[in-house]
């Protein structure tokens, strides 16, 4: 397995980078692409999975092994494949999915891309108890301030919806997330407006 590769981020899209590393450009596909835009040009250490199937190889990469972990758990629950386990990560940071999780928070799991109450179901039933690296430091937060995220992260989810419901596809969606969730803790409205001049500019 391929722990991690370090080279010279060569440039990004929708859903891959492509680092290069000793003259071999590696394609890698990662939750959130638009996170490397300022290091175009740099070098830059990506930690990556190596998913080999009959029919395909692929590298998944990202930006700390934590990270990585919470991918490799993901893809471990039936329904979620590696696909799915990017489009989770990529709609919301780890530590949100995790507290989603332990604290068996349905309706929020079924806010990312591809999962029903089936599979939210079932991440709760494989995972929960199972992600220690992420539950110490949910714990370590304090009380009101967790409050206030999961307001914000209410307000994010319920503008993504919106989008979708305006007719944005999920790689649009998805370009403008990274500047989205940057910003100060803000309420529905104005988060797609915010959203709305990124899209159209």
């Amino acid at each position: 397995m391929i722990d991690y590769i370090t080279g010279i981020m060569k440039y990004i899209n929708t859903d891959h980078i492509v680092v290069e590393c000793g003259g071999i450009g590696y394609k890698i596909n990662c939750p959130n692409p638009f996170v490397y835009q300022n290091k175009i040009g740099q070098p830059d250490t990506i930690f990556t999975y190596q998913h080999v199937r009959e029919d395909i190889l692929a590298l998944y990469g990202f930006e700390n092994p934590d990270e990585r972990d919470l991918f490799m758990k993901l893809i471990q629950v039936s329904g979620i494949g590696p696909k799915g386990a990017l489009a989770i990560l990529a709609s919301g940071k780890p530590a949100q999915v995790v507290h989603a999780v332990e604290s068996e928070d349905e309706k929020f799991l079924t806010r990312f891309p591809g999962v029903g109450k089936k599979t939210a179901r079932q991440m709760i039933l494989d995972l929960k108890g199972k992600l220690t690296n992420w539950t110490s430091e949910e714990k370590e937060r304090p009380e009101n301030n967790q409050t206030e995220v999961q307001g914000a992260q209410e307000g994010l989810g319920d503008a993504v919806e919106a989008l979708e419901a305006l007719g944005y596809g999920q790689k649009e969606i998805k370009k403008v997330l990274p500047k989205l969730e940057a910003e100060q803790q803000l309420s529905t409205d104005q988060y797609i407006k915010r959203a709305l001049q990124l899209l159209l500019n």
